[in-house]
């Protein structure tokens, strides 16, 4: 019987790459966005009243980010930079625990995402009041709050995508960590069992190593 975890188990990742190379790749990509949302964050901070937004931009009555807000957000990135690095390293040097931080963090945003698509299947006016704190020179918001129902199908449909984007980066993850891990297990000692004995087999190439005989060397050519 094979199991359904074995089914879905393979090598390969985006038809062309093997898991390992999908795992540094996306490793990277999550390097690099976060470096840039830091980058940001952090000029904001040097230069508050230029990118500082306040409550007269977006008719609310409380500023959208403060000081505070933004080097909480800056410090997350620095996380972020710190387990897509580990995991980049792990699928590089075949270290599986180093996947395991990275792996979590996938699996956690992937419960979020998908508790926000099932608040909006049980409170679709969430997306009526969303709308209606945007800004009044927001374009197109008039029509976009018309829609009502279709609206509701399209957020969960584009939420629908994103979470099967996201199961399948978890799986392509997932497979690079099972592919390094049994990379150290290759030489396993096999059990044999019988009605009345048990035998251990040593591995492959020790037993090979015992069984055949020594090479020797080729008696020197004499002619007649």
């Amino acid at each position: 019987m094979i199991s359904p975890w074995d089914r879905l188990y393979t090598t390969s990742c985006c038809l062309c790459c093997h898991v390992r190379t999908g795992t540094i790749i996306l490793g990277i990509w999550y390097m690099l966005i976060n470096a840039v949302v830091m980058l940001i964050l952090l000029t904001a901070l040097s230069d508050p009243e230029h990118y500082h937004l306040t409550s007269a931009e977006i008719a609310n009555d409380l500023d959208v980010m403060d000081d505070s807000h933004m080097c909480i957000a800056a410090a997350i990135s620095l996380l972020m930079i710190m387990i897509a690095g580990m995991a980049t390293y792990g699928a590089y040097k075949q270290l599986a625990a180093w996947i395991i931080p990275f792996f979590c963090y996938q699996v956690f945003d992937f419960a979020l995402n998908t508790l926000v698509a099932i608040s909006i299947i049980v409170y679709p006016n969430t997306i009526q009041d969303y709308l209606q704190q945007l800004p009044g020179n927001f374009p197109y918001k008039e029509e976009i709050m018309d829609m009502n129902v279709c609206l509701v199908f399209i957020v969960l449909l584009f939420i629908g995508c994103i979470l099967a984007f996201k199961a399948y980066l978890i799986a392509c993850v997932w497979n690079c960590y099972r592919y390094v891990s049994g990379q150290g297990t290759t030489d396993v000692l096999v059990y044999v069992t019988t009605n009345d004995t048990t035998v251990l087999l040593p591995p492959y190439d020790d037993s090979m190593m015992t069984t055949l005989p020594p090479k020797h060397n080729p008696p020197p050519y004499v002619s007649a």
